[in-house]
C-alpha cells in the first residue's frame, strides 16, 4: 500500500501537467472469498482498491484513470510454484471457464485499462481468475 501511495504521489504531478495518466493496481480476488487466512494481506488489497478509487476520483478531472486488476491463484508464479495439482484441479472445477488464470491473463487485463479503449473507465475494479468468484 505504501509503494502505490508513494507512486501515484511522485507520477501525479506530471500526469496532471500531461492532462493524462493510467495507474493500475493489483489486487487479489480473496476479498470477495477468502479461502485462506492472508488476513494482512487481503486487508491490504482491500485498502488498495479504496486508495485506488480516490485516486480516480481525485485525478479524473486531470484527464487520469485509475483502476485495479485483482487475480487469483495463478498458473504458475513464483507465489505459486508449491501450489497441489489437486488444488489447481479444484479451482479450475469451480471457475465458470474451467481453468485457472495465467500470470498472461492478469496483464493482458492490465494493459486493458492503460489503453485508448480505457478511457472512459475509472474507479473499478476487474477480477481476473477465469469466473471463479463474481463481484
Amino acid at each position: 500500500m505504501g509503494g502505490a501511495l508513494a507512486l501515484v504521489a511522485a507520477c501525479a504531478p506530471a500526469m496532471r501537467r500531461a492532462g493524462f495518466g493510467r495507474i493500475v493496481t493489483i489486487g487479489t480476488n480473496l476479498f470477495r472469498n477468502p479461502v485462506v487466512p492472508y488476513h494482512d494481506y487481503v486487508a491490504a488489497k482491500a485498502a488498495l482498491l479504496a486508495f485506488t478509487r480516490t485516486a480516480a476520483k481525485e485525478l479524473g478531472p486531470a484527464g487520469v484513470t485509475a483502476n485495479m486488476v485483482s487475480g487469483g491463484l495463478l498458473r504458475t508464479t513464483d507465489a505459486s510454484a508449491a501450489t497441489p495439482e489437486a488444488v489447481f484441479d479444484l479451482v479450475a472445477a469451480s471457475s465458470a471457464l474451467g481453468r485457472v488464470a495465467a500470470p498472461q491473463d492478469v496483464a493482458d487485463a492490465a494493459l486493458f485499462f492503460a489503453s485508448p479503449w480505457a478511457r472512459a473507465v475509472t474507479g473499478q475494479e476487474l477480477t481476473v481468475d477465469c469466473g471463479l468468484t463474481f463481484g
